[in-house]
């Protein structure tokens, strides 16, 4: 069987190697590649493709794309898939982004979480608000630097039943929250990150280039979950609906830190 990710850039993807980590503890002789494939080409790739392929991972700027080509079968009202598995040619979409998030934050022992800041309003952002809303928050923030770019995050905070703020990342501080997300490249932050980690209780950052991240490497103590973490949950559940065994997250990051390790 063969199985690959998808999107555009896709050279710096870690699924190739989480991927075939996965099917080598699982005994299974399949393949997985890096596809580099533009959002203009989607819909002519996934009807080329053989009866040999099983499944995708679809990574930026495709998700949106894919939610409009193939019903997602299960999965938050987010408009957004991550995964494509085909039976007998026949293609289903799901979202493993948003329990990929709720996994690696309950793993890291981060479960209370009522008041959220989130840097960040793009698609990232919105996941892990509909995400953290399915753990009982009740509050987010958006931080970002254009408030028109964080509309559609917005709208989805509030349709998941969160009470939703936007503020500037120049604007001041003005409370202590339960968990910070970051969803923004490090440099986006970096002159803020003691100013952030010392008005939040927790600490979730969904980037992981550079790794560390500075932001993880300021938490120090405070409970964190990262962005290999996100991944690696996210991948195992990848696996388990391409190959319908269960894989140990632990053993997809391990395979993503040798990766980036060997770079």
């Amino acid at each position: 069987m063969q199985c690959a990710v998808i999107g555009s850039p896709i050279a710096h993807s870690l699924s190739p190697a989480m991927h075939r980590a996965a099917y080598a503890d699982l005994g299974l002789d399949w393949t997985y590649d890096a596809v580099l494939v533009e959002e203009a080409e989607l819909q002519e790739f996934l009807g080329s493709l053989g009866d040999d392929v099983r499944g995708l991972s679809v990574t930026a700027p495709l998700k949106r794309r894919l939610a409009e080509l193939v019903e997602l079968e299960s999965g938050p009202p987010l408009g957004v898939a991550n995964t494509v598995v085909f039976d007998d040619g026949v293609p289903t979409t799901y979202n493993t982004d948003v329990p990929g998030a709720v996994n690696a934050l309950t793993e890291r022992g981060i479960t209370r979480v009522r008041t959220v800041r989130i840097l960040g309003g793009g698609a990232t952002a919105a996941s892990i608000a509909y995400a953290l809303s399915t753990m009982g928050a009740a509050d987010v923030e958006l931080v970002v630097r254009d408030r028109d770019r964080a509309r559609e995050a917005v709208g989805v905070a509030r349709s998941a039943g969160l009470e939703t703020s936007v503020r500037l990342l120049d604007e001041p501080l003005l409370d202590r929250v339960d968990l910070l997300v970051s969803t923004v490249p490090a440099d986006v932050v970096n002159g803020q990150v003691h100013e952030l980690v010392e008005a939040s209780r927790a600490v979730f950052d969904v980037v992981y280039n550079p790794w560390p991240s500075h932001l993880v490497e300021v938490a120090g103590e405070l409970p964190c979950a990262t962005g290999l973490d996100l991944l690696a949950h996210q991948a195992a559940l990848q696996v388990g609906l391409m190959t319908g065994s269960p894989v140990s997250p632990q053993l997809l990051r391990d395979a993503a830190l040798a990766e980036l390790g060997s770079r």
